[in-house]
C-alpha cells in the first residue's frame, strides 16, 4: 500500500567544484556557467529543479563562484537597455534566470567533497526531504527523471537515486550500487553501494549519476562520516549506510535511467551536449544540421 511522505519543496545544488578537467577556461570563470549553446549549463539544471516542482533552490558555492549568483539576480542595467531599444525578445531571455526559482546561496568552505557540500544544506532543508542535482549532469527535459524520482520517494519514502547502467570497463568512475529487482522495471531496492570501484569489486553496472533525492536522516550520518576515497567526505558512504539499515532513514531505492543524460564535466561530452542540443533547436538546428552533415561528409572525403 503506497503511503503520503512530506512533500519535497527544495533542490539543493552543489556547485563548488574547481573545474579542473576544463582550464584554463574555468581559470576566472566557474565551469557552471559555460555555455551549453547560450544557456550556463547550471541554468538548465535550475530549470530541472523547477519543472519538478522544487522552485525553492540552495546552492552550494565556493570562491570565485560569484558569477552564478549575478546570473540568477536582476541585472537592471541590462534591462534597461534593452528595454530602451524595444529588443522584448532578449529582454525576456535576460529576465528568464531570475525569475526562475527563490534562490539561496550559500558557501562550503573547505572542499572536503560532495558530502560535505550536501552537509551544508542542512540549516536550509531542515527536517524534511530534499533533492540534490549535482551541476555537471543535465538530463534532457523530454526525460522527466527527477519528476519519477521524487514519485518514487513519496510513494515509499526514505531516499532514491539515479542510476544508469555503464560498461564494466566505466564503473570506476563512478559510485556503483548493488540492486533488487522490485515490481517497477525501472526501479530496484538499492541493498548497498561502492565509491568508484574496480571493475572486479563492483556489485553491480549501475552507476550511480548525479540526482539524488534523500531524507534528511542523511544529515546526521555525513556528520559522523570519516573521509573515504580521495580523502573526502563521500555521499556514497552516507547512503550505504541508509542503504544497510531503514531504521535510520528508510530505505534507499534506485531509479534507472535510459534517458538522455549530458556529462557537462568532461569536455568531450560537453561538446557532445552542445551539438545535440543545437541541432534539436527550431530556431538554429535546421541551418546547423545542414553545416554539420556537410562538415562531416567532407572530412570522410579527405580520410
Amino acid at each position: 500500500m503506497s503511503q503520503s511522505h512530506p512533500r519535497i519543496s527544495k533542490a539543493v545544488i552543489p556547485a563548488a567544484g574547481l573545474g579542473t578537467r576544463f582550464l584554463p577556461a574555468t581559470k576566472a570563470t566557474p565551469k557552471e556557467m559555460l555555455p551549453v549553446v547560450d544557456k550556463p549549463a547550471i541554468q538548465y539544471v535550475v530549470e530541472e529543479a523547477v519543472s519538478a516542482g522544487l522552485d525553492d533552490v540552495l546552492m552550494v558555492t565556493g570562491r570565485n563562484k560569484r558569477p552564478l549568483e549575478d546570473h540568477f539576480d536582476r541585472n537592471y542595467e541590462l534591462e534597461s537597455a534593452l528595454g530602451k531599444k524595444g529588443d522584448a525578445e532578449r529582454l525576456a531571455k535576460v529576465q528568464e534566470s531570475s525569475d526562475l526559482a527563490t534562490m539561496h546561496y550559500v558557501r562550503q568552505g573547505d572542499p572536503k567533497g560532495l558530502g560535505h557540500a550536501v552537509l551544508c544544506a542542512a540549516p536550509h532543508v531542515g527536517n524534511e526531504p530534499f533533492a540534490v542535482l549535482l551541476g555537471d549532469d543535465l538530463i534532457d527535459p523530454r526525460d522527466p527523471l527527477l519528476q519519477r524520482m521524487i514519485g518514487v520517494q513519496q510513494e515509499h519514502g526514505g531516499s532514491v537515486i539515479a542510476l544508469m547502467e555503464v560498461a564494466p570497463e566505466q564503473i570506476h568512475l563512478y559510485g556503483s550500487a548493488a540492486v533488487q529487482a522490485t515490481e517497477d522495471a525501472d526501479v530496484v531496492k538499492v541493498s548497498g553501494l561502492v565509491e568508484k570501484p574496480t571493475a572486479e569489486e563492483a556489485p553491480s553496472h549501475y552507476a550511480v549519476i548525479g540526482r539524488y533525492v534523500l531524507d534528511p536522516a542523511v544529515f546526521d550520518i555525513l556528520r559522523k562520516t570519516e573521509p573515504g576515497r580521495g580523502g573526502e567526505i563521500q555521499l556514497t558512504d552516507a547512503l550505504q549506510q541508509l542503504a544497510a539499515d531503514e531504521r535510520i532513514g528508510g530505505p534507499v531505492h534506485g531509479v534507472v535511467f535510459e534517458g538522455r543524460r549530458y556529462d557537462t564535466g568532461d569536455r568531450g561530452d560537453y561538446l557532445r551536449a552542445i551539438v545535440r542540443l543545437a541541432c534539436e533547436r527550431e530556431d538554429l538546428g535546421p541551418d546547423f544540421r545542414t553545416w554539420l552533415r556537410r562538415y562531416v561528409t567532407e572530412e570522410m572525403q579527405q580520410r
